[in-house]
């Protein structure tokens, strides 16, 4: 399901709440009630009230930023939805470049990529090597493993990896 949010350009607690959502990577669609009657039909006829921020995750209504429900539905949300593998294989960089008589590079080695995988739709190949990941850096392949840990299903993520000498930064959906 979807996550909804219902907010107007000038609310700061609005503000909150989409940084919130955005450093978790979580997707929502957003509906201005200043601008779409509609949508402050909606919330008005969902909680009695034309008060914003109002978000809606699977259905629970949560009125105004409060971070501890926030948290609390995002968590159900999570058990409830399965994220999906990533789909590649990795090693530690630094252990393989060594290996290879190439200059030590720290990062995770990519050994293979399942076709329409997570990975493979991030534009990952057989030989990259990832350094980021939502601008967090990358050392080997317990780094990576545990900032995909972190990741819903639904999240979307930046990558940098290093294709032979070459920085390439790239973005992708869990």
């Amino acid at each position: 399901m979807e996550i909804a949010i219902y907010t107007t350009p000038t609310c700061p607690y609005c503000r909150m709440l989409k940084d919130l959502l955005s450093e978790k990577g979580i997707p929502f669609r957003e509906y201005d009630v200043s601008r779409d009657r509609a949508a402050a039909e909606d919330i008005a006829k969902r909680t009695g009230q034309t008060a914003v921020p109002v978000t809606v995750i699977d259905g629970q209504t949560i009125i105004g930023f409060d971070r501890v429900r926030l948290e609390q539905a995002l968590a159900e949300r999570q058990q409830h939805v399965p994220r999906p593998a990533f789909g590649a294989t990795i090693a530690d960089a630094s252990k393989i470049t060594a290996r290879l008589g190439s200059p030590v590079t720290f990062g995770a080695y990519v050994g293979s990529v399942r076709p329409g995988s997570v990975a493979g739709r991030a534009g990952l190949m057989k030989g990259d090597i990832v350094t980021e990941l939502n601008m967090r850096p990358i050392a080997n392949a317990s780094d990576l493993e545990a900032a995909l840990s972190k990741l819903d299903s639904g999240s979307h993520f930046w990558l940098v990896f290093l294709r032979g000498n070459k920085t390439v930064k790239t973005e992708g959906t869990f």
